[in-house]
């Protein structure tokens, strides 16, 4: 009994500061999370060609992780800058057109945005008991949300720009000790949890699968799709083939829509603005190569060892968006993953017989 009392502070004293510090760690970390994650994630994705680079380079960590960081900030970091940079400024001049045209809705010109919407506010009015004025406007009032929207998106580039600065700085910086420690980390970090050696290695590599099917999977392939379908926008003669190419990108890892979410309505966009040719063009497009190449592309990243379903991957999608913004793309399905598998030895260890000593 008196053991027993003697051991009883110490563990209060142990577990009040453990989270303690624990809560403070999380509030001093909190500000950096975004940069922490996409670090660990780029870490993680390079870590093959990274062991590669280190052979070659006489196992010397600090020179390849200095080279990887180098070639994201050429390849990544510096393409995606100037990527949002014209996204923002064709989403600006987007939202610019539709406040105009909602201000002055006479627009001159043939194709332009009035006639468009005009023709699709008489159809409309054909099936709706609705005035077509009613329509007209509460198309334009849409159309401006949308572009304000799409101009918010792509204007977070510049909504913050020292933070956004200071960011990629602090992901840049910590991804060159996760490539050089990485694998350090993860030892020590896999020695605190209380599972055998047999399920930790099961856990990482469930995990590692997931990440890459995920990852590479959906972000590969919404890319892909991403630039086929800006591509596609341009040769149409569509103005804003930008922005709606990064749209593609968003709309990419819905589940069975994806894509269509946004060359449909682009297609008839161009249809009801008097362009049969360009939207026959994007209907074609969108279907036989955009589509497509979600076919041809995720087979190619996602291994058959992940193991996991749709439904898990949608929920953690968009619970993983409502969560962590964009992070949560990636971070809500690994985290579902990480629960179903955890789940998975919980039920393992409850159906093994249990020894007599």
């Amino acid at each position: 009994m008196a053991d027993a009392q003697s051991a009883f502070y110490p563990r209060v004293f142990a577990t009040v500061t453990a989270a303690a510090l624990g809560l403070a760690v999380f509030w001093i970390l909190r500000p950096f999370a975004g940069a922490l994650l996409w670090a660990g994630l780029l870490a993680f994705l390079l870590s093959p060609l990274n062991l590669r680079l280190r052979r070659r380079l006489g196992d010397r960590k600090s020179v390849a992780a200095l080279l990887l960081t180098f070639a994201v900030v050429l390849m990544v970091v510096v393409p995606t800058i100037l990527l949002g940079v014209m996204f923002a400024t064709q989403a600006a001049a987007l939202a610019g057109q539709l406040q105009a045209a909602a201000a002055q809705h006479p627009i001159q010109g043939p194709g332009g945005l009035s006639d468009m919407v005009d023709t699709l506010a008489q159809r409309i009015g054909g099936w709706l008991p609705v005035p077509v004025e009613q329509i007209r406007a509460s198309l334009f009032t849409a159309g401006e949300q949308l572009a304000q929207w799409a101009v918010a998106l792509g204007g977070s580039l510049f909504a913050s720009l020292f933070g956004l600065v200071v960011a990629i700085v602090i992901a840049l910086f910590v991804l060159f000790f996760f490539l050089r420690d990485g694998e350090l980390m993860v030892t020590r970090a896999m020695v605190l949890v209380p599972l055998d050696d047999r399920r930790k290695a099961r856990l990482l590599s469930h995990l590692a699968d997931v990440t890459r099917a995920v990852v590479l999977g959906a972000l590969v392939t919404a890319l892909v799709q991403g630039t086929l379908a800006g591509i596609g926008f341009a040769l149409a003669g569509v103005r804003w083939s930008i922005v709606f190419g990064v749209l593609t990108v968003g709309a990419a890892v819905v589940p069975l829509v994806g894509t269509a979410l946004v060359w449909v309505p682009v297609a008839a966009w161009l249809g009801w603005s008097g362009h049969v040719g360009a939207a026959l063009f994007v209907l074609i497009w969108g279907t036989a190569v955009v589509s497509t190449a979600d076919h041809v592309v995720r087979p190619l990243f996602i291994s058959s060892r992940a193991k996991i379903s749709t439904l898990p991957v949608f929920i953690g999608l968009l619970g993983g968006i409502a969560a962590f913004g964009v992070t949560g793309i990636f971070l809500g399905p690994v985290v579902i993953a990480l629960v179903l598998a955890l789940l998975e030895f919980a039920e393992e260890a409850r159906s093994e017989p249990t020894v007599e000593s």
